[in-house]
């Protein structure tokens, strides 16, 4: 198969090997008869399909089943922005703001309740992993967004000495570098960008966090995490086929191992950005301190939009590289390398920039 140079923020490159399994999974499952989508979400089959997905992510991370639980939800992370302060919002929550996604959950809890925003990068269109703030300890959590798809930012290192309890949403690096996943108390994530494709949800909930949910009285049910905990994810039917591949991407996680893809993550961003950073202007990273920028999602500009322009429509008709324009918000270049791009795309992409600057 001739694939594209895939670049896109999500929905986003998936391992070949876990596109394989899930091509003769959707035709005839383990032998089966019948697809992968055709079973009934009550089948043992598929209790095996689910229960193995959230082991496997607790083993990734490195947490106990006895004090961590994985639920597989729908209505991606912007469900979550709600979903989160609806359970736990009881006196206020300290958020931190770090781009459109951050500011998006900031006025999700908003409709809920009391929300001090304890820094924000805004000041300079979010360019920045804020380093100086103070946690409310009266706080009922801290929320982070730990990467930032728009701008290219990223929190490379989990916060210090928090005395409330952490939440993160790390939709866009979840399983891209090592964290200590002990100092969360809820982690979620959208599936598409990093474990999965769209349609499922994960979600990360340290169990005695749980029982610090304020009173719920007519609520709607499906906002409810320990509604869903004690329905094993099957509170409703669950979607089937993304928690499949999320569960066979884990997998390919497990069998690389967490260290092994961070370091290639490292590479891949590390000889992009040093290829700009050198290449006298021409090319200019977004970010401008290297300790914040994302991994994931290499953001540039060049001189004008015309060129910017002109840059993406002949990587397409040169070399197939498909996805390179930025977001629609801010423009420009983005090159995003989630774990299953190889670094191959990242070397001929180089090539490429090398080529585009002489001839232009």
């Amino acid at each position: 198969m001739n694939r594209a140079f895939n670049f896109s923020a999500g929905p986003a490159v998936l391992p070949t090997e876990v596109l394989q399994a899930t091509s003769q999974a959707v035709l005839d499952y383990n032998g089966l008869g019948m697809s992968i989508m055709e079973m009934s979400h009550r089948s043992k089959e598929y209790e095996a399909v689910i229960k193995e997905a959230q082991a496997d992510a607790l083993k990734i991370m490195n947490l106990s089943p006895e004090e961590y639980y994985v639920l597989f939800l729908g209505g991606g992370a912007s469900l979550q922005f709600y979903m989160l302060p609806f359970n736990f919002l009881k006196n206020k929550a300290n958020y931190i703001n770090t781009g459109v996604w951050a500011t998006k959950a900031i006025k999700e809890a908003e409709k809920v309740g009391t929300v001090k925003v304890i820094a924000s990068s805004k000041d300079t269109n979010f360019n920045y992993i804020p380093k100086d703030y103070q946690i409310d300890t009266d706080a009922d959590y801290l929320h982070i967004t730990t990467n930032n798809t728009i701008y290219g930012t990223e929190w490379k290192t989990d916060p210090e000495n928090v005395p409330i309890p952490l939440v993160a949403d790390m939709s866009s690096d979840m399983f891209a570098i090592r964290r200590d996943f002990s100092k969360y108390d809820l982690i979620y994530a959208g599936a598409q960008k990093n474990i999965g494709p769209a349609g499922v949800t994960m979600v990360v909930i340290k169990k005695s966090f749980i029982e610090k949910r304020r009173q719920l009285d007519n609520y709607p049910s499906m906002l409810d995490y320990k509604l869903h905990m004690e329905n094993d994810s099957m509170f409703n039917t669950p979607p089937c086929l993304p928690i499949y591949v999320v569960g066979q991407t884990f997998k390919w996680i497990l069998k690389n191992g967490l260290e092994q893809i961070e370091a290639n993550n490292i590479k891949k961003a590390g000889i992009l950005y040093d290829f700009m950073d050198a290449s006298n202007g021409y090319y200019k990273p977004t970010v401008k301190a290297k300790e914040d920028r994302s991994l994931m999602n290499v953001c540039f500009n060049l001189e004008t939009p015309e060129l910017e322009a002109k840059f993406i429509a002949d990587a397409k008709a040169t070399h197939n590289m498909t996805n390179l324009k930025g977001h629609r918000s801010v423009g420009g270049v983005r090159a995003s390398i989630y774990n299953a791009c190889p670094i191959e795309w990242v070397e001929t992409l180089i090539k490429f920039m090398e080529d585009f600057q002489k001839k232009n």
